[in-house]
């Protein structure tokens, strides 16, 4: 098995190239510059690096939300062009559970955090069990002050992560009652190798799309949506 996993749902632009048991190659880019200019020159370095054609690849992968709207349409849409020119099935896998998969094997809670703005979070908890990663509470959006009341009273340790962490750092140290610890930047926020990780056991299962299949799971409307609906309510009741 051979999978191209891509992941623009945050800042962070990362592509690897994964088999059942190896990393073959991961390019990450955590800098201010958009992914339509990042993620096509990364995708071609890593096959000509691996001398891999598009041909061998089992399936892509992709994180499809929630996250940034501009960064998983410019995901999904270079994975739905590529699936379609190489003929080959998409792996989409939730993005709160590829950060949770960045601590696979802790023994405590995993709790990823993507600031969703307006005192929101993309959030979701998961455990290991064994083996396999379990999801305590499905990723959603939420208000931070009940993802903390959610964390305390289940009364067990947890580990944050995700780009949510540093914004509400002071929120979390002022509120969270539980035993707690804040992963280090290294492994704070996506990573394709995550991604590849969990697409592989997914086409193992048989949960793939094709690529006029792929959607991307917003979690919430855009911001311009919110306006919009903000100017008709004021239009409306005005």
């Amino acid at each position: 098995m051979k999978i191209l996993a891509i992941d623009s749902s945050g800042q962070v632009a990362s592509a690897a190239l994964v088999t059942e048991q190896t990393v073959l190659a991961e390019y990450t880019v955590n800098f201010k510059m958009n992914h339509s200019q990042t993620l096509l020159p990364m995708i071609d370095e890593l096959l000509r690096m691996t001398g891999t054609e598009g041909s061998e690849l089992d399936a892509l992968a992709v994180t499809n939300g929630p996250g940034s709207y501009t960064g998983l349409r410019i995901g999904s849409s270079t994975v739905k062009g590529l699936a379609m020119i190489w003929n080959k099935p998409v792996v989409a896998v939730p993005t709160v559970e590829v950060l949770a998969a960045n601590y696979f094997g802790y023994d405590g809670l995993i709790c990823p955090i993507m600031d969703a703005r307006r005192g929101q979070v993309y959030t979701g908890v998961y455990r290991c069990d064994g083996d396999k990663l379990t999801a305590v509470c499905e990723q959603s959006c939420m208000l931070l002050s009940d993802m903390v009341e959610k964390l305390n009273s289940l009364g067990e340790k947890v580990i944050f992560l995700g780009d949510g962490v540093p914004v509400h750092k002071a929120f979390l140290t002022a509120n969270v009652t539980v035993p707690f610890t804040l992963a280090p930047m290294h492994r704070m926020v996506q990573s394709a190798a995550s991604l590849g990780f969990l697409a592989g056991r997914y086409y193992a299962e048989g949960r793939t799309v094709s690529a006029m299949e792929l959607v991307p799971e917003y979690l919430r409307q855009s911001q311009a949506e919110r306006e919009r609906e903000e100017r008709l309510d004021h239009r409306t009741n005005g």
